[in-house]
């Protein structure tokens, strides 16, 4: 493929915003018929970078060339006339509209009167749907009732049917299931083929080792150079991210005899009744794939959801949580998948972010202290590397790993005995990743239980003392280190393997 095949050039972008350089004068040029995969840690510019492309943000210096010519990308509507179409991170879709309606947002197919022309807008939509091998989804059907899953291939669809030139996937896996992952890839090739350039932003290095020809990276802002996927290993990769080797941490159990959470039958409307213990010191894992029931046990346990059976022990005695508030001051915390919409006050910032689950650490005689509260969270900003320009800065302004780290800031502030953390390193690049892990066992050395959802194997097998794995709202299996595998956990997690352990069987 030679240099005549560049379609997208950028060379020296700069970005700054409020106390943050995000773009440091970087230059990135793509082809046609390839993937070119974008990787960083989290603040490292990926996303900024972008929607510079989208027509979001608008670069303070630099040069922007599409098809050999300079353009100013002046909108999102602009940028899809240049060819462009973007998948983001954080879906762009409407709930309580139809899946059609969405797909065509704002494009519509009209009849000779100018009026929408509803049959071709559900045919249309259909043909983009069988594409993905969605033929579950009605067109017609509110987004709103669609899984998470579902709902990112529908943003896929949506891009799509905008017939682009050059499509940007911003994380688009981080929500769906293997079958649709696969779907995906299928459906990538089939744009190569037409000489469609697709930018592909992920943190999962398997992904882009599986999909992409040439790698560029970001650190801090500033480029770091373009590689060859054929000619490179995950660890060259990693050393231009991070800057370092990322030293794999033996596994130390903390597990103690002491149990601290039983469930017993413990049912929901979205999972068949569940038994288990969680001891003092321990981490375990809840496997299994989107849609399986994990999170819904973690919000029974909560009190988020309401429970249909069974019942819940807490350091030996029988109780009854019934609202999230009950659970926080029981010494429960909670991190949930949706760090955006459940963990964080996006508008409010790191500070007072860090002490909302706790306002009483930083009182005196019962008055709020404002130092105080300065001084917690620059502490845990330490204590996490959490990365930002001042803790009074927006949660808003933060990339996903620091987010992430601030919702971990806030219950660790708690001092939990018991911390769930659903999908805890959803988003976040490979360095932000090992921190999480190292956060977790340092939890569970200081004697906490954690209850772990991950749909990320690795994950579950490097950090996890037991593994229970959940298929189709049932529990099939308990599985220890030493005979969890990769192979093993997908078995049960794919239905392949079911019925290991009986519903009402407690599993410590």
């Amino acid at each position: 493929m030679s240099t005549d095949d560049v379609i997208l050039r950028l060379s020296h972008i700069t970005k700054t915003f409020p106390g943050v350089t995000a773009l440091d004068d970087v230059s990135f040029e793509a082809r046609r018929g390839e993937v070119h995969a974008l990787c960083g840690e989290n603040g490292a510019g990926k996303s900024t970078l972008m929607n510079v492309l989208a027509g979001i943000y608008h670069p303070d210096a630099g040069r922007i060339e599409v098809n050999g010519r300079p353009v100013t990308i002046e909108s999102q509507h602009h940028s899809q006339a240049l060819g462009i179409a973007t998948v983001y991170q954080d879906r762009s879709l409407v709930e309580n509209l139809s899946v059609a309606e969405n797909i065509f947002a704002n494009r519509q197919p009209v009849n000779a009167l100018g009026l929408i022309d509803s049959g071709r807008l559900y045919r249309q939509s259909r043909e983009f749907l069988d594409e993905l091998e969605l033929a579950d989804i009605d067109p017609r059907m509110p987004l709103g009732r669609l899984s998470s899953a579902k709902q990112q291939m529908v943003e896929i669809a949506k891009a799509l049917s905008q017939d682009p030139a050059i499509l940007l996937l911003d994380e688009p896996t981080a929500t769906i299931t293997e079958v649709e992952v696969n779907a995906l890839f299928r459906i990538v090739r089939m744009l190569l083929e037409k000489g469609v350039c697709i930018v592909y932003i992920s943190h999962r290095m398997s992904e882009i080792f599986a999909i992409a020809d040439r790698v560029s990276v970001l650190k801090d802002g500033r480029g770091q150079g373009t590689r060859t996927v054929a000619d490179c290993g995950v660890d060259d990769i990693i050393r231009m991210m991070v800057g370092r080797d990322l030293a794999e941490q033996a596994h130390v159990t903390r597990t103690t005899e002491r149990v601290v959470l039983e469930a017993e039958r413990l049912a929901g409307e979205r999972f068949e009744p569940v038994s288990f213990r969680l001891h003092a010191g321990e981490i375990l894992a809840l496997a299994g794939l989107v849609g399986a029931g994990r999170t819904e046990i973690a919000r029974v346990i909560i009190g988020a959801d309401r429970k249909t059976g069974g019942r819940l022990r807490l350091y030996g005695e029988p109780c009854d949580i019934r609202h999230p508030a009950e659970a926080v001051v029981r010494g429960i915390g909670y991190v949930p998948e949706d760090r955006k919409a459940q963990g964080l006050f996006l508008e409010m910032s790191v500070e007072q972010n860090v002490i909302s689950a706790c306002l009483e650490s930083a009182a005196t005689h019962g008055w709020i202290q404002a130092r105080r509260i300065t001084e917690i969270a620059e502490r845990y900003r330490e204590k996490l590397r959490i990365r930002t320009p001042s803790v009074r800065q927006l949660a808003m302004n933060l990339s996903g790993g620091n987010q992430q780290k601030v919702v971990l800031s806030k219950w660790l502030v708690l001092n939990p005995k018991i911390l769930i953390v659903d999908e805890p390193t959803h988003g976040v690049d490979v360095g932000a990743k090992a921190e999480i892990h190292a956060i977790l066992r340092a939890l569970a050395a200081e004697g906490s239980a954690v209850l772990m959802i991950s749909s990320e194997l690795p994950e579950v097998l490097a950090v996890s003392d037991r593994v229970l794995v959940m298929w189709n709202g049932r529990l099939t299996a308990e599985l220890g280190r030493a005979e969890a595998s990769e192979e093993e956990i997908m078995h049960y997690a794919s239905g392949t393997r079911v019925a290991r352990i009986a519903a009402g069987e407690s599993l410590s």
